[in-house]
């Protein structure tokens, strides 16, 4: 059983950054893959970034690549998403994701573990 906690989301102007973080519980956190969802209002859930369980490979949609970077660090269970140059269309609630096998993949179905989401939110 793995239990995610996001935090560092807020408020912030168009241009600015932001760095989220996951704190993950459980054993294993190091054979897990581990991401990011977004979901804005009105739409569908998304995939946003993945990691994979050795932190060599990271993924990305293409609409925050160059912006946004996903890190690791397994000595503290923690995976951050580092937001950069952000837009308003990137107001959403952002939610991190837990997978085994550690590979990473962009369907919605295939995460198993879920954080509560943490809401970011850009002004023009």
């Amino acid at each position: 059983q793995v239990q995610l906690v996001e935090s560092g989301g807020g408020l912030v102007q168009a241009g600015g950054s932001l760095r989220l973080s996951c704190a993950a519980s459980g054993r294993a956190f190091s054979s897990y893959a581990m991401g990011w969802f977004r979901q804005a209002p009105g739409k569908e859930r998304m995939f946003v970034a993945g990691i994979t369980w050795s932190g060599s490979s990271a993924y990305y949609t293409d609409s925050v690549k160059g912006r946004f970077t996903i890190s690791r660090d397994g000595a503290k269970n923690t995976v951050h998403l580092q937001m950069d140059s952000l837009k308003p269309e990137d107001t959403a609630v952002y939610y991190c994701v837990a997978r085994y096998p550690g590979t990473v993949v962009v369907g919605i179905a295939s995460w198993d573990y879920w954080g509560q989401g943490t809401q970011v939110t850009v002004s023009s």
